[in-house]
Parts: C-alpha cells; structure tokens; sequence
C-alpha cells in the first residue's frame, strides 16, 4: 500500500525505466515523502525533452555512429540541451539537438569546455538551499566553498566531487581573493564543472563582482545561483517580517565592516522613522553602531533583533535595547556571524540626542 512509482525516461532502453519506492508497509509517509524529494530534484518539464528524444531516436540511431551515441545523449540529457529545456527554452534546445544530429556527433568541444558557478549555500541548513544549488553541486566536478558553509551542505554534491577550502580562519588560514580568482578560472580552464560556494546570497556583501570578471575575462560560461540571504533567515527565524505596512517602508541591507583599507562604512546613514536595517558584518562593530543610532536620534531603548548562527545547532535568538546592544552581545557570547536588525516604526519620531555632562563641557 506504501509502494510509489517513479517514471524516468532511459537512454538505452525504448521503455521508460520505472523505480518503486517501498517501505513495506512500515512507513508509508516516508516512502512519499522520498518520491517527492527525488521529484524536487527534476525539472517539471524534463518528460518534454524525453519525449523529443523518443521521437529522435531512430533518426539517431540511423545517423550518429554508435561509437558516439552514448556521448550523443549524455550531452542531451546532461549538457546544453537540459540547460535550455529546464529554463523553458525548448525551441533552442530542440534546434541544437537537430543541429548535432546533422553533424552526426555531439558537439565536439563540449568535454572541453568548463564553466562557474557562483552559488548561495543560505545560511547554513542544507533544506534551506534552492533545488538549483542542489543541481549545480551535484554537477560539479570541483567545489571551492567557503568557511561558513556546512559539512553537511558539501554532502550533497557527487561522492567523487573534488572539495577545495578557500575561506579564512583569522590568525591561521586565509586565501586572498586574487589567488580564489586564479584556481577557480584555472579549473574552468581544464574543462572542469566549478561550483565557487558562498554562505547566503553570493551577490550581497561577498566578492562575487571580482570573481565575475575574473571568468568573463577568461571567457569562461559564468552563473550565479541566489541563495537564501541572512537577514531573509535571521527575520523568518525571528518569526517576524522585514518590512510591514503602515510601520516601515524601507529596508536597508548595510554592512558594519568593509575592505581592510577602507574606512569602516557609515552604516547607519539611512536609518529613521519608516526605515528597516539589517547589519551584516557588524558584531564587532555594535559600540560604533549604537553610538551612530543614538546620534541619528534613535530611542536608546528601541530593541535590535540579534540573530546568531542562524538555522545552525548554535542559533542563538534575542533582543537588545540599542544603548546596551555591545554589552547584550558580550553577555551572550556572540562573537561571530549575526545579523543585527533594527525596525524603526514610522510612529517612532527622532529624539533630540543627550546633552553632555557638564564636566565633559566643561573638559572639552
């Protein structure tokens, strides 16, 4: 009563191959549930492309010597064909399959030739990637990933996927972003899948602008695959939205910490009445955060939502009032990745910042 079929064209076969998901009988839901997983993982409307390659088939077996056959179809089904199909390009796919059957071959420098994949790991649990990041991973020959991403994030990718760590460990181990460029293009360059994998969404607050060029100057196919970013997370995880109607109509992504030889960025500059701020990168930076906030005329006692290790084992869930926020991270010991985020209700007018005490007037 639990057993689930699950159809899939074959390659070799006329038939299709059909695969039974059983438990018997012990744990239908699971069995279901297993059925579904494997579905999530196909594009919707790759039966179209089967279907195509059905009617095909004889012309293929007429025209492409069988020698070349199996590498005719692995580059249908894995190649350019199912790239075009998957984002509903069909007509396109359709014409270069009918263009390498003329040709009597697969395109011959498609071994060859290697591509990038920039991809958002989100921030840190695996069922929070997109099924796109799943499928780049598992194509991937070889995955630069970061050190914010988890282990058991790198276990979906192939078993023989090679796993190169490029992230920094301060005080002990760091690539810098030149050498990052150079190993990820250098591996395009052989012909290899690259998959570069970043914690978050790979194009806020990361390097992604300088590893695009990097590809595009060495004329290497460059994707990005967006992921789920952390102040998204920190505000689902707080059961809260980032913004609301009527109390904010403005959200604010700021990082509290910038390149090395660059002044520490104004983070701050936008916050106000209507406005809502998540701060990136900004744990060690909450006594300049606070100070600045409180000099725009922001209410030292409005809270900031701390989120910490979001979707991680470590998670951490809090509140703190803006003038205690350095000393509410100390006493939690918050030292690493949080997304601090600040609401500022529209109904919540400036304040007028607090006057000095007389001594410090006086000393000044």
């Amino acid at each position: 009563p639990d057993l689930c079929a699950l159809t899939t064209p074959s390659l070799v076969d006329r038939d299709p191959v059909v695969i039974a998901i059983g438990t018997e009988g012990t744990a239908p839901v699971l069995a279901r549930g297993i059925k579904t997983r494997i579905e999530e993982l196909l594009s919707p409307n790759l039966g179209g492309l089967a279907a195509l390659a059905g009617r095909l088939r004889p012309s293929v077996a007429a025209r492409v010597p069988r020698a070349k056959r199996r590498a005719f179809w692995a580059w249908v089904f894995n190649g350019a064909p199912r790239e075009m199909w998957s984002r509903g390009a069909e007509a396109h796919a359709a014409r270069a399959i009918k263009d390498a059957l003329t040709a009597r071959q697969a395109p011959e420098d498609t071994s060859d030739t290697g591509s990038i994949a920039l991809v958002g790991a989100g921030p840190g649990a695996r069922d929070h990637l997109t099924l796109r990041a799943v499928q780049r991973l598992q194509e991937a020959d070889v995955i630069f990933y970061d050190r914010l991403v988890e282990e058991d994030v790198l276990e979906l990718a192939r078993r023989d996927a090679e796993r190169v760590f490029v992230g920094k460990h301060v005080g002990a181990h760091a690539w810098p972003q030149e050498r990052i460029n150079a190993v990820i293009t250098a591996a395009a360059l052989q012909g290899q899948r690259v998959v570069r994998l970043k914690c978050g969404d790979p194009g806020i607050f990361g390097r992604t602008a300088e590893e695009l060029s990097a590809a595009r100057e060495a004329g290497i196919p460059v994707e990005i695959v967006p992921g789920i970013t952390a102040a998204s997370a920190a505000a689902a995880a707080m059961g809260a939205p980032l913004t609301e109607r009527g109390v904010c109509d403005t959200l604010i992504l700021a990082t509290g910490t910038g390149r090395a030889e660059a002044p520490l960025p104004d983070c701050v500059r936008h916050a106000g009445p209507g406005t809502a701020t998540a701060f990136y990168m900004a744990v060690g930076q909450a006594a300049r955060i606070s100070e600045a906030l409180l000099a725009q005329g922001c209410p030292g006692d409005m809270e900031i939502q701390v989120a910490a290790d979001v979707s991680k084992p470590s998670e951490q869930l809090f509140r703190a009032p803006v003038c205690d926020l350095e000393e509410s991270l100390r006493a939690r010991g918050v030292t690493g990745c949080a997304i601090l985020s600040l609401t500022w209700p529209k109904a919540v007018a400036r304040v007028s910042a607090a006057p000095l005490p007389l001594a410090a007037t006086a000393a000044e």
